[in-house]
Parts: structure tokens; C-alpha cells; sequence
């Protein structure tokens, strides 16, 4: 009963961290897509201002934290929700895991995941003993399928379904009778042609038509605003979804905690540090995006998020040998499933003067060694 998970996949990666360490300039971290730049001080001060938090918070999110959550996702989203339709999440990745219980899937159901997936799906299905399936294509989920995971943009490729590709999924949901769930944590952070075009959310009446039935977006501020220390991030849907995993969170104590939802609060009402964040990390990226192109890799989408989402033809370790035999880590592609073998993932959250070392090391490599 104790091993339905296997070993943490990164654990794998030590080997390799080992090798990367003996760089004669020390190893440059890419592999974790952790914030490394300050939380604003205006979160900062609301955390510090909101202290004095002696009674149980409200499971359900205080009207002011729903409220503010509704606003945002009108003037970035261009979803309107009233706060009955919005739950706090204590990290985004709590609720994905879980998710699958608290819909009460077991063995017999089947779970959908993109063919290159972010790691805590599959964790949800081993949790509850249900049937997970990687899966792009609507026309293929079977009839048993009871949740659909759709993440965009996507970790750890990066890439946007657009608005079509979206309403598809949820038309196919829908004649399934599923729980389709958008994981779409990286919104604010899009690239290329994303950069000045809204990136859809599931919620978006163009893709779901208005109606909200069975859907659910899941957002965090993790990556916007630096507050992945804080395990700041909501869940919206249907209100009597929405009431339903309120009452099983009520049952099991899963509450954010008073202070964070006041930073929530702040974080959502000012736009300036998630525009001066959104600037770092393009800075950041087109330095590693060019050395990276130099080096001999292909990019794959990589059209938003904090990832490049890279290939040279060859099995992911091998790669990842390379890398690491230049003093960089990366993360394989096999840690995402089988659609990722051949890929590994570059982060661009490490600070300026990392980014800046492992360019000029691919860089100065100039692909000779492969």
C-alpha cells in the first residue's frame, strides 16, 4: 500500500548534478523552474501587514480574496465570474494532485493527460487508482474517461492551444460526460505572437460558450509575481463544483492560510510587477534561446512559459551526459512521458549572471561535441 508512487523523478538527476558540479566554474542550474527573483515589496508588506491572523480562515476564500480573483480573471482573462465560481488552492499543485479523489475516480476511470505531460497528473491517477492516458487527440479518449488535463501553455514544452484547439477538448469532454481541467499557470508569460495576444483560458466563452459546466481553470501566482514560497493559487469553475471541492476541503482542512490571501489580494490588484517580471524573464530567454539554437538544438513550441523545450535528435540522457559535461543541468524529456524521450528542458528562471555563463558555454561549445 506504500508504493503506489514511484521514486521522485528528479532524484534521477543526481548522478548528473554530480557531474555538472566538477565544472571548473561551478554548475549552472536549469533544470528547476523556481522563482530566484525577489517577491515584490507591495506582497511583501501585505504579508507583514496581515499578521495578526488568530481565527480559522474561511476554506472557501474570504468574499475580498473571490472578489479580487473574479476581477482578475475579467480584465486578464477575459472571463466573467462572480465570486461563488472561484476557490483559493494552497499551490496549484495540491489541487492537481488531488483533484482526482476529490471527484471520486477510482479504478475503472480513466484520466487524460497530454502526450507530454506535466508530472503531478499522473501522480492524481496513482493517488485514486484510476487509469491515466496520454492522449492529444479528442477523438481518441475513451468513453470511460472521467477527467481530461489540459495544460497551456504547457510544461514543460510550452505550448499554447489556441482558442479552436481548446473548444474542441471541451466539446469532446462534454459528450463524455468529464471533468475537463485547465492548468493554465504560465497565461501571463506568453512569447512570439502570444507576447501581445491574450492566451485563451478555458473559461473563455469562446471555447466553452458561455457555460462553465463541468470546467475548471486552475491558476497560480508562482511565476507572475514570485510567490512560490507563499502556495498562492485558486481554482475556478462552476459554482456547484466549486461548492462540492469547498466541502471536501472543509472535511480534510486544506485552507489557505489568512495572510496569503491577503497577499493574493495585493499580488492580483497591481499589474506593474507582473509587466516588470514578464520583461526579466524575456530578457532571459532570448539569451539562452540563442545560445541554445547555436549549440545545435531544435525548439519545439517553447511559445510561452518559462521553459525551452529542446532536442538533438538523440535519447534525452544522452543530452542531459552532455550538459552535464559542460557544467549544466537539464531536466529529460522522459520525465514528462514517452512524447518527451528525445527532448530535454531548459529553464529560464535562473538569475541573470547563470543564464549569461551557461549561454556562453554553449556558446563557446559551437556544437563540435555532438
Amino acid at each position: 500500500m506504500f508504493n503506489r508512487l514511484p521514486e521522485y523523478p528528479w532524484q534521477k538527476l543526481k548522478p548528473y548534478q554530480a557531474i555538472a558540479e566538477e565544472h571548473a566554474k561551478g554548475m549552472v542550474d536549469l533544470s528547476v523552474g523556481s522563482p530566484v527573483d525577489p517577491t515584490p515589496q507591495i506582497i511583501q508588506d501585505a504579508i507583514k501587514n496581515s499578521t495578526n491572523a488568530p481565527g480559522y480562515p474561511s476554506t472557501a476564500g474570504s468574499i475580498e480574496f473571490r472578489t479580487a480573483v473574479a476581477e482578475w480573471f475579467g480584465r486578464r482573462r477575459g472571463v466573467a465570474l462572480t465570486p461563488d465560481e472561484v476557490m483559493p488552492t494552497i499551490g496549484s499543485k495540491e489541487f492537481i494532485s488531488f483533484l482526482p479523489l476529490m471527484l471520486g475516480l477510482g479504478k475503472g476511470d480513466v484520466i487524460i493527460q497530454p502526450s507530454v505531460a506535466y508530472t503531478a497528473y499522473v501522480v492524481g491517477a496513482a493517488l485514486c487508482g484510476a487509469e491515466i492516458i496520454s492522449e492529444d487527440d479528442p477523438e481518441k479518449w475513451p468513453a470511460n474517461t472521467k477527467l481530461i488535463w489540459i495544460n497551456s501553455p504547457g510544461n514543460p514544452d510550452g505550448r499554447v492551444l489556441d482558442v479552436d484547439q481548446m473548444k474542441a477538448r471541451v466539446i469532446r469532454a462534454r459528450e463524455l460526460g468529464a471533468v475537463l481541467a485547465s492548468d493554465e499557470c504560465y497565461a501571463e508569460l506568453g512569447w512570439g505572437k502570444w507576447a501581445e495576444t491574450r492566451i485563451p483560458s478555458v473559461l473563455d466563452p469562446r471555447v466553452c460558450g458561455g457555460s462553465y459546466e463541468n470546467l475548471l481553470a486552475i491558476y497560480s501566482l508562482s511565476k507572475q509575481s514570485n510567490l512560490a514560497g507563499y502556495r498562492a493559487a485558486f481554482a475556478a469553475g462552476p459554482k456547484e463544483l466549486i461548492k462540492e471541492l469547498v466541502n471536501i476541503r472543509m472535511h480534510s482542512g486544506l485552507i489557505m492560510p489568512a495572510p496569503v490571501q491577503k497577499a493574493v489580494i495585493v499580488a492580483l490588484g497591481d499589474e506593474e510587477h507582473v509587466a516588470a517580471e514578464r520583461e526579466i524573464y524575456r530578457k532571459r530567454r532570448e539569451v539562452l534561446l540563442e545560445a541554445v539554437k547555436a549549440y545545435g538544438f531544435e525548439i519545439a513550441d517553447s511559445e510561452a512559459g518559462l521553459y525551452l523545450w529542446a532536442t538533438l535528435g538523440e535519447d534525452c540522457w544522452a543530452t542531459v551526459q552532455r550538459m552535464a559535461e559542460l557544467g549544466i543541468l537539464v531536466v529529460p524529456g522522459e520525465f514528462y512521458e514517452a512524447g518527451g524521450s528525445k527532448y530535454v528542458r531548459f529553464s529560464i528562471t535562473a538569475t541573470d549572471e547563470k543564464i549569461a555563463e551557461g549561454a556562453a558555454r554553449l556558446t563557446n561549445a559551437l556544437g563540435l561535441t555532438h
